[in-house]
């Protein structure tokens, strides 16, 4: 009982201690400081776990989706993840796969798991709006959010356990913490606006200690909701639980100018990437070609004459009295 007091007066403090603001003068603000600083929010959850749970999910999806096996697309989207994941405050390894799916999205799981629709890479019109959503995505593991999130989650199950009443050992605590966390659907996780919203900080600062134009990220959000505008009710997955609202537009053009100093250039695009996308048309079309030859064929059923059978009962037809057609006569009997 002592020991699951003292457990739950830690994790307590845990989410009861200050958060300096993001838009603070911190070391979250200064991107020099990428990599050697501390953006991961505090969690009950060990990495080594987070890393486990995310790596289980990661194999239903390779099981269930269709990922990608084109080894050049593959391994230039991977390229791209890497190159913003070395400029990040990622301190896990990143694993990078691209699934065959018209939908304009991307997600992270728990433990450095990041997944490419293809859609995304037809939809963006320069690497750079690749680069964005990915390092957004990036920003999300960097930062734990899911970890964080799970947290929360499992200190509002404990607060609902009458603790004076039935007392339970550390073991047992530790077994509603498991159960809780094997019950939640990780799979379609959504994260806090918070959370999305100090996706897009980091993610912004990630792009540029990469090279990339952060304001990249900004007219892709512009795109989207121009493509929503024309098409009511297309905003992507990857926006659905954060939309780019005006808002958000206006809040990350915001944070561009006040902690990102200007660059006379930027990486905008590549000629790889004009290649990888025409590439990936080429793909894709090849495939609904195949699919339109392999199909069933309809074909119109021909009707056949028997002539043998014709031509008999037209000759039997010559040698019979033509009166035989007639209808019978009735006569009286004498």
């Amino acid at each position: 009982m002592r020991n699951l007091a003292s457990s739950v007066r830690v994790l307590s403090a845990i989410l009861l201690l200050p958060t300096l603001s993001l838009w603070a003068a911190d070391k979250k603000s200064d991107v020099n400081e990428i990599g050697n600083r501390r953006v991961a929010h505090r969690s009950i959850i060990s990495q080594e776990k987070e890393i486990a749970v995310g790596k289980e999910i990661a194999t239903e999806i390779d099981h269930s989706a269709k990922v990608l096996n084109d080894p050049m697309i593959t391994e230039y989207v991977n390229r791209v993840g890497q190159n913003i994941a070395r400029n990040s405050d990622l301190t896990i390894p990143l694993t990078v796969k691209v699934i065959d799916s018209p939908e304009i999205n991307a997600f992270a799981l728990p433990g450095g798991f990041l997944y490419v629709n293809t859609g995304l890479l037809l939809a963006a019109d320069e690497e750079d709006q690749v680069a964005g959503v990915m390092a957004h995505e990036i920003a999300h593991v960097a930062a734990r959010h899911w970890a964080s999130q799970m947290t929360k989650g499992t200190l509002a199950q404990l607060a609902m356990i009458p603790l004076m009443i039935i007392p339970m050992s550390y073991g047992v605590y530790y077994g509603v913490v498991e159960a809780y966390l094997n019950g939640v659907p990780l799979a379609f996780l959504k994260f806090t606006r918070s959370a999305e919203a100090e996706a897009d900080y980091l993610g912004l600062q990630y792009m540029y200690k990469a090279g990339y134009d952060p304001n990249s990220y900004v007219s892709f959000f512009s795109k989207i909701i121009e493509e929503d505008r024309r098409s009511p009710g297309s905003i992507p997955t990857v926006f659905a639980s954060h939309p780019p609202t005006p808002d958000r537009i206006l809040k990350s053009e915001q944070e561009i100018k006040e902690i990102l100093p200007k660059r006379d250039q930027y990486l905008v695009s590549t000629s790889e990437f004009d290649d990888i996308k025409a590439r990936l048309q080429t793909v894709i079309s090849s495939r609904r070609k195949q699919r339109t030859e392999s199909g069933p064929t309809l074909k119109k059923r021909e009707t056949q004459t028997d002539t043998s059978t014709t031509q008999t009962s037209s000759g039997d037809d010559k040698g019979k009295d033509k009166t035989e057609d007639k209808p019978p006569v009735l006569r009286r009997r004498d």
